[in-house]
C-alpha cells in the first residue's frame, strides 16, 4: 500500500473506526476454528463474562458486513460453523487467504461520549495458510544464507530429506544453468517439504510455503528453485547458482513481499496461536523447532507506537497476545502451567516486542471446547480427568476409537517449572492427547447457544476491549 493509500485509509477510519486483527499461527494451530468461534460468539451472544462490553450490557449488536478488500476471498464463516455445529467435525485447513468484517455496535462506557450516540467499530479479520507465515523471514535472507539454513535443516531431518540430498549428489553450483536440473531439484525439494509436513510430530512447515500450495503459480520459474551446497560468495554469470538465486529473489519479490505489504504490514493487533501441547508431545527437539520457527516469524512483526502524523502513513502492531490453543485437552488445574511454558517458549520474542513499545500477554484458550472435566478415584487417589468423544480412528495403544463413544482420559500433569519440558524427555512428565470431536451445542429453551469455549472472552477483552470503551 502506498503512503497516499495509507493516508486515505486512515482518514476514512476517522469517520468509520476500524481495527485490523491479525490471526497468526503455524499450521494446525487452530486459526480457522478461532475465527469461526470468535465471530459466532460475537454475533450470537455467547457466554463472555470477561468481555466488558458484553458483560456490562453495552454491546448492542454484532453482525457480518461486506469486507473492505474486493480482491480478497471471503472467509467461509457459515461453512465452518456448519461443520462445527451440525457435523461435529473440525473445519478443513486454510488453503488460501480469506477475509471477514464484523461490525460491532456498542454504547460507550463514558457518560460524555454516550451523549453523541452509539459507537461503531469495524473488526477486520484475515485468515491465511500457516505455510505462508514461515515465508516472512525469507525477506531478511539472501540466497546464500537461505541455502545454509535449508541445508542445516535437512541435516536435522535425514530421513525426510534423503531423496533431495541424493538428487544433489554430483550437482555443481558453478556449472552452466540447466532448466532440466533446476526442475529436477525443485521437484525433489518439494517432495522433501511434503514428507516433512506429513510427519505427525511436525509443528512447522519449512519454507517456501507456496511449494506446498502453488495455486496458479505452479510450474512458474519463481517456484522452480532449490537450495544448493554453495561455497562461492558470488555466483558466476550464467551458472546454475545464478539461476537459482535469481528465482529465489523473484519468489521473494512476487510472493513474500506482496503478502507482507498488503496484509501483514496493515495490522493493528496480533494474536499468535501456538499448539504447545503438540510440541510437548514431540519432546525437547520439537519444542526447540517451534521456538526457532516463532523467533523467525516474530522478527518480522512491525510493533510499537506511532506519533499522530506517523499513524497517518503507517501502521504498527500495538498489542500482541500469544495463545496456547486446545486448552480443553488438559484439566484447568494445568492451565497456568501451560501458560508458563508458552511464556518461556516466546521469551526472546516478547522482550523484543515490549522493547519497541507493544503490549504483550499470554493465555491458554480453547476457541471451541470439545471436552468436559471430571474426576476418577482409584485406590483412594483422585485423578483429574477430561471426557469427550475422540475422532474416529484416534487410538491409545491398541485401542481404536469409533467417533461415537465418549471416553474419560487422564491427560497427565505438566511440571511447575517450565524449563523442565525443554530439558527432559517427554516421557518423564507425560502428556496424553487425543483429537476430540467438537462438543454438542447446548440449547436453552428454543434458543441455541453459541459455541462453548475456554477464555475466548478474556482474549476478546485484551484484543479489542479498549476500543469499545
Amino acid at each position: 500500500m502506498t503512503a497516499a493509500g495509507a493516508v486515505g485509509e486512515r482518514l476514512g477510519e476517522a469517520f468509520s473506526p476500524t481495527l485490523r486483527l491479525g490471526v497468526t499461527g503455524l499450521s494446525r494451530s487452530g486459526k480457522t476454528v478461532f475465527l469461526a468461534a470468535l465471530v459466532h460468539n460475537l454475533v450470537h451472544g455467547g457466554r463472555l463474562p470477561l468481555f466488558a462490553p458484553y458483560a456490562e450490557g453495552r454491546l448492542s449488536s454484532a453482525g457480518l458486513a461486506p469486507q473492505p478488500d474486493d480482491e480478497v476471498p471471503r472467509f467461509p464463516y457459515e461453512d465452518h460453523v456448519r461443520a462445527l455445529v451440525d457435523e461435529r467435525v473440525w473445519p478443513s485447513s486454510t488453503r488460501k487467504i480469506a477475509q471477514l468484517r464484523v461490525t460491532i455496535e456498542y454504547e460507550s462506557a463514558r457518560v460524555l461520549t454516550r451523549r453523541f450516540g452509539s459507537g461503531r467499530l469495524h473488526l477486520d479479520l484475515v485468515d491465511y495458510p500457516g505455510e505462508w507465515l514461515l515465508d516472512l523471514p525469507l525477506m531478511h535472507l539472501d540466497y546464500a544464507a537461505w541455502c545454509r539454513e535449508a541445508m542445516d535443516e535437512a541435516a536435522r531431518r535425514p530421513a525426510d530429506a534423503a531423496p533431495f540430498t541424493t538428487a544433489l549428489q554430483g550437482v555443481d553450483p558453478s556449472a552452466p544453468a540447466s532448466e532440466a536440473v533446476a526442475q529436477a531439484l525443485a521437484e525433489a525439494f518439494t517432495r522433501y517439504l511434503k514428507d516433512a509436513r506429513a510427519d505427525p510430530n511436525a509443528l512447522a512447515s519449512l519454507p517456501p510455503g507456496r511449494f506446498l500450495m502453488p495455486g496458479d503459480m505452479e510450474g512458474s520459474p519463481a517456484l522452480t528453485f532449490a537450495p544448493l551446497p554453495i561455497t562461492a560468495s558470488e555466483a558466476a554469470p550464467g551458472s546454475l547458482q545464478a539461476m537459482m538465486e535469481r528465482r529465489y529473489e523473484s519468489y521473494k519479490t512476487h510472493v513474500v513481499r506482496p503478502f507482507f505489504k498488503d496484509h501483514f504490514a496493515r495490522l493493528d493487533r496480533q494474536i499468535v496461536l501456538v499448539d504447545v501441547l503438540a510440541a510437548l508431545n514431540g519432546g525437547p527437539q520439537a519444542l526447540d523447532e517451534l521456538r526457532r520457527a516463532l523467533r523467525g516469524v516474530l522478527s518480522c512483526f512491525r510493533t510499537g507506537k506511532l506519533s499522530f502524523l506517523g499513524a497517518l502513513v503507517d501502521r504498527r502492531i500495538q498489542k500482541i497476545l500469544f495463545v496456547a490453543t486446545k486448552a480443553d485437552h488438559i484439566h484447568h488445574a494445568d492451565h497456568d502451567r501451560l501458560e508458563r511454558i508458552l511464556k518461556h517458549l516466546v521469551a526472546e520474542a516478547v522482550q523484543t516486542a515490549e522493547f519497541s513499545g507493544a503490549e504483550v500477554d499470554v493465555a491458554a484458550m480453547a476457541a471451541v471446547r470439545a471436552t468436559r472435566e471430571a474426576s476418577v478415584t482409584r485406590g483412594g487417589e483422585t485423578f483429574l480427568t477430561i471426557a469427550g468423544t475422540p475422532m474416529e480412528g484416534e487410538r491409545i495403544g491398541e485401542r481404536v476409537f469409533d467417533g461415537r463413544k465418549e471416553v474419560g482420559l487422564f491427560p497427565g500433569d505438566l511440571p511447575d517449572d517450565p524449563r523442565e519440558v525443554f530439558e527432559t524427555p517427554r516421557d518423564e512428565y507425560g502428556v496424553t492427547t487425543l483429537r476430540f470431536r467438537p462438543g454438542r451445542i447446548e440449547t436453552a429453551g428454543e434458543v441455541t447457544l453459541s459455541l462453548p469455549h475456554i477464555r475466548l472472552d478474556r482474549v476478546l477483552q485484551y484484543l479489542i476491549g479498549d476500543r469499545l470503551q
